[in-house]
C-alpha cells in the first residue's frame, strides 16, 4: 500500500456530482495506471451508493471499498488518513469555502510529498512510490 491520495474534490453540497468528478479527476491524472486492484474509499452515504457512481466504477474497472455500518476497520488505513487530516488541518468555522479549499489542497500536497510515515520506510507516499519504482532509497542511511 502506497497510501498516496490520488484525487480529491471538495463540494459545497453532498450531491453526487462531486463524487463523479473525483473519479474523473483520478482517471485523467492516473487512468493509465489504474486497475482492478485500485480501491476507491467511500462511506455508505447515498452519493456513494447511487447507480451513476457504481456504474462509473464498473466502467473504469475500479473497486469500491465501503465500510460496513459501524465498522471502521474495513477501511482502517483510510479512516486513519482522515483522522490525521482532521487533526492537522487548521480549518475554522468562519473560513470561506475558498479558504478551506486552499487549506485542503495544501495539506494534500504536504501529505503526499512531505509527510513521512513509519509504515512507508520513513518516506512520504510519493517518495515511497519512487523508491518502489527505482529501488533507490532517497534518504541518507
Amino acid at each position: 500500500s502506497i497510501r498516496e491520495c490520488l484525487a480529491h474534490v471538495l463540494s459545497r453540497s453532498m450531491e453526487e456530482e462531486f463524487i463523479l468528478e473525483t473519479i474523473e479527476q483520478l482517471m485523467s491524472r492516473h487512468g493509465f495506471s489504474m486497475n482492478a486492484k485500485t480501491l476507491i474509499h467511500s462511506d455508505q452515504g447515498p452519493h456513494y451508493t447511487c447507480v451513476r457512481f457504481i456504474d462509473l466504477l464498473k466502467d473504469k474497472k475500479l473497486r469500491q471499498s465501503m465500510s460496513r455500518r459501524g465498522n471502521c476497520w474495513d477501511n482502517a488505513p483510510k479512516e486513519s488518513f482522515f483522522g490525521h487530516m482532521k487533526d492537522e488541518l487548521k480549518i475554522h468555522r468562519d473560513m470561506s469555502f475558498e479558504e478551506i479549499l486552499v487549506e485542503v489542497d495544501d495539506w494534500m500536497d504536504y501529505y503526499n510529498n512531505d509527510r513521512y510515515q513509519w509504515g512507508l520506510a520513513k518516506l512520504s507516499p510519493r517518495e515511497f512510490y519512487e523508491y518502489l519504482m527505482t529501488g533507490e532509497y532517497p534518504l541518507a542511511i
